[in-house]
């Protein structure tokens, strides 16, 4: 008898135990970090690449944002054309959420690029008017309702090395015209990026993320997690500022195959974006 309670005691104490175990397991968030935002990729990123081959790339790491680049979808594109390339897209579950960058260099190329956003029906744009344009752009915005974000490019010497020259001439963030904060290049200007975030929280309508080699002119592209960016506080920035837009990957690197280190990127961010609650 003492046999028989004994090892029904020992089976009760194993299926307690094996009871116990999915508890533990269905422990896990409902949500996760990274899904407060929208990550996207930079068009650029696969400049390299077809429509279609670059649709399966950003299918297979589930980004559901990209920005469209003209050599996809030309700027004399009809409104036909670009219904069928945003249904391309939309086959494979991913939005072409902007156009651009789109570099302006006269009053007639402002004109041809407000009229390509307004066809294919983007809020916004990226793009990059010459300085003398600013003002022109902006009575544009005013007449069309479509906003531009002017992409900054670092100390190479192009135009608008970081936002502090867009808030320059433009002044105003009411008037629709903001910033495409390249974090990178800003990092290479030697700013403290998530400091900027919050500063210009006003001004920022896109976000380019990727990781730098080095915090100077010097510094390259580099897959995120491998370089000098802590992106830590910059996570933290922008759910400070409650940020809504799409933080979208710019990976120049290796532009005949950047398809691995996009991969190792984005898994980095999301792995941020969840750690950091």
């Amino acid at each position: 008898m003492n046999k028989i309670v004994s090892a029904l005691f020992a089976a009760a104490i194993v299926l307690a135990s094996c009871g116990s175990q999915p508890q533990a397991a269905v422990e896990t968030p409902s949500t996760r970090g990274s899904q407060d935002f929208k990550i996207g990729v930079a068009g650029f990123t696969y400049r390299e690449f077809s429509i279609e081959q670059t649709l399966e790339y950003l299918k297979s790491l589930e980004v559901k944002y990209f920005s469209v680049k003209d050599w996809w979808l030309p700027l004399d594109a009809t409104a036909g054309q670009m219904e069928q390339f945003k249904a391309k897209c939309s086959e494979y579950g991913i939005e072409g959420y902007t156009l651009g960058p789109i570099y302006m260099h006269s009053k007639e190329e402002v004109d041809r690029t407000f009229d390509y956003a307004a066809r294919y029906g983007a809020p916004m744009f990226i793009g990059v008017p010459d300085y003398a344009l600013i003002d022109y752009v902006i009575e544009k915005v005013a007449q069309t309702g479509i906003k531009v974000a002017i992409h900054t490019h670092g100390p190479d010497g192009a135009d608008f090395p970081d936002i502090r020259k867009i808030v320059e001439l433009v002044k105003d963030p009411s008037l629709g015209v903001g910033c495409c904060m390249d974090l990178g290049h800003s990092v290479r200007m030697g700013y403290d990026i998530a400091e900027d975030i919050v500063t210009y929280k006003d001004w920022i309508y896109d976000i380019h993320i990727k990781d730098e080699t080095a915090a100077s002119p010097e510094g390259q592209t580099w897959e995120m997690g491998r370089g000098v960016i802590d992106f830590v506080p910059v996570v933290k920035a922008l759910r400070k500022i409650n940020y809504q837009g799409v933080i979208s990957l710019e990976y120049e690197k290796n532009g005949d195959d950047p398809h691995p280190g996009t991969a190792e990127s984005i898994g980095y961010l999301r792995g941020v974006l969840d750690a950091v609650r």
